[in-house]
């Protein structure tokens, strides 16, 4: 006997002007899943607000299964097993897809150049082009960024401006490292700005104890203060101190 159809009802917001993302991503689950979707749609705010009302629920879309009211898209995810994120919790996700890009652009830039995808100038460009996409992340919002500094910034604490100025310096030193030239400006600004930096973090987290957000990605993510960006710190002060040893040899 074939197997009977697995059934799910759904509302969801379809109208001229604005069509429902997370329905959309409900309607594309149910279907991963093996249902067959009754899709039914809610085409003017006066329909949508009428079946609000109705039911008793502040948001759309609404998934029904078996005459059960599953919820949202996210009550969706949790019904079928899978993890939902919190929008508010800890996560080195950012970090991670952030150097794992630079390092891709480092090594397609070597494989462009030079023909290898493993070499010193590669390493080189991985750290420079870090502190570009750091830098382009905080100036996406200096404001936000500034404030989640000066939590824990200590010469930023003494002397605000230094907050707003920040990623302007990160990005200037890694613009003029992923050049090679002006080393004169990059070390000197890629030093102080890790130096200050790398002593920030690790007196507020290992000395202080605090649990603090890092300003690392810009001012609007929920990365833990700690360990990565002391090597963002760290990362800026081992470049200038090889380029310093390289101008001298």
């Amino acid at each position: 006997m074939p197997k009977p159809t697995k059934t799910a009802v759904l509302h969801r917001m379809v109208m001229p002007n604005h069509t429902c993302p997370y329905g959309l991503k409900s309607k594309h689950l149910l279907k991963t899943r093996g249902y067959s979707v009754d899709d039914r749609h809610l085409t003017t705010r006066e329909q949508t607000d009428a079946f609000k009302a109705e039911y008793g629920v502040a948001t759309t879309p609404q998934t029904f299964i078996d005459g059960e009211r599953i919820g949202g898209h996210d009550d969706l995810r949790r019904y079928f097993g899978i993890k939902v994120l919190d929008p508010g919790a800890t996560s080195y996700r950012p970090v991670i897809a952030l150097f794992a890009m630079t390092a891709a652009m480092a090594m397609a830039a070597g494989i462009a150049v030079d023909g290898t995808a493993l070499s010193i100038r590669v390493a080189e460009w991985f750290i420079a082009f870090s502190m570009c996409v750091l830098a382009m992340l905080k100036l996406q919002n200096v404001d936000k960024f500034a404030t989640m500094f000066l939590n824990y910034d200590l010469l930023a604490k003494r002397w605000v401006p230094y907050a707003t100025i920040y990623p302007f310096a990160e990005g200037l030193a890694g613009v003029l490292m992923v050049s090679g030239r002006l080393h004169w400006i990059s070390i000197p600004v890629a030093l102080f700005i890790g130096t200050i930096g790398a002593v920030s973090v690790f007196k507020a987290v290992y000395l202080d104890r605090r649990n603090l957000k890092c300003a690392c990605v810009g001012g609007d993510s929920n990365v833990p203060l700690g360990f990565i960006s002391l090597t963002e710190n760290l990362m800026m002060i081992g470049m200038a101190v090889w380029m310093t040893a390289n101008s001298i040899a």
